[in-house]
């Protein structure tokens, strides 16, 4: 791992800090990349975020120190993934029920909480705009390798190797570049990729097919969930999903598969109990569809439920991850009450 001498920083000669107006306008436009870069290292928003934070104070420190042998936006996010690296130097991998490694589960067994586990968490995409409305460069931002499955393949690796790959892969670093920001060799580089690649593969298809989804196709299929749900119409959920969809529901430890299995597990285990009980607001999160989900409490509707959704070719809801910390409705701009009219 790199010392934060190697990454640029010297605390040691850290003075007053650099010109504000110079280093706002050089790094500001970094922001929202280097979140997704850090996002993708943590599988957190909120440790992103707090990696963000850091990165910004320790480039501020040392930015009169800064002496232009790589682009501002190269040692920034040296800075970054070295912060990511020293943070997860004592943190545990990040995962879904799924990645336990259990078979999936009866959808009317008591579900089991495990709050020992560090669970992936999803990034709303509206953690990635600037302005209410995100501009095309933030959108595009938004789609490129940070859905559920890439960035759950993502935490299978190991810290070091994990950075690698998105210096070289996504960032299009050069072996160079990476080894000097890792503080290693262009061999050790190259042979951390070589293993990466093989062994997350299957993750990089995953993005891919996500982002291939005809946008209203998958319009079309999150209404027709959303409907079905809202008229808490059984039939019409199981044929809103995929016959192999895959449902997971961290912090509950076991993942469900097949249509009919999960439209069970809703009706076993969620407290509402007919149409209208349950309101939803589309939104987006991880490149993907995404959902507040809402359910009656008196005459109001009270945050419930942040669900993440993928959309197969076939206009199906193929994956269903829901996570129950109301806090990502206020990342992703949503309301935490749905007051009627």
């Amino acid at each position: 791992m790199t010392s934060e001498t190697t990454a640029g920083i010297d605390e040691g000669t850290a003075g007053a800090g650099p010109e504000a107006p110079d280093f706002e306008t050089q790094t500001a436009p970094l922001r929202t990349e280097l979140l997704a870069h850090c996002y993708r290292m943590m599988g957190s928003a909120v440790e992103a975020e707090d990696a963000v934070q850091e990165t910004y104070l320790r480039a501020w420190r040392a930015f009169h120190g800064f002496e232009g042998r790589s682009s501002v936006r190269t040692w920034m996010y040296r800075i970054a993934t070295n912060t990511c690296l020293n943070a997860l130097s004592s943190a545990s991998r990040r995962v879904l029920p799924q990645g336990l490694g259990g078979p999936p589960g009866d959808p009317t067994a008591p579900l089991n909480q495990r709050l020992d586990e560090a669970w992936l968490e999803p990034l709303p995409d509206a953690m990635l705009w600037t302005t209410a409305a995100p501009t095309p460069e933030e959108q595009l931002l938004s789609r490129e390798n940070v859905t559920i499955a890439w960035t759950t393949a993502l935490q299978n690796l190991p810290p070091n190797q994990r950075a690698v790959l998105l210096l070289r892969e996504v960032l299009q670093l050069s072996a160079e570049e990476t080894a000097e920001t890792l503080g290693t060799t262009v061999a050790s580089v190259n042979s951390a990729l070589q293993r990466c690649r093989a062994s997350i593969g299957e993750g990089l298809g995953s993005a891919e097919d996500a982002a291939a989804v005809d946008p209203a196709r998958e319009e079309a299929a999150v209404a027709a969930f959303v409907d079905a749900f809202e008229r808490h119409d059984f039939d019409a959920v199981v044929a809103s999903l995929a016959a192999d969809v895959t449902w997971q529901m961290p912090p509950f430890d076991r993942w469900y598969a097949g249509a009919e299995a999960s439209a069970r597990l809703s009706w076993t285990h969620c407290p509402a109990t007919g149409p209208g009980d349950l309101r939803y607001l589309v939104t987006r999160a991880n490149g993907q569809p995404a959902v507040g989900m809402y359910l009656r409490k008196g005459r109001d509707w009270e945050a419930f439920q942040f669900q993440v959704l993928r959309v197969d070719a076939a206009g199906k809801v193929d994956d269903v991850v829901g996570f129950f910390d109301a806090h990502l409705f206020r990342l992703a701009g949503l309301p935490l009450v749905l007051e009627a009219a």
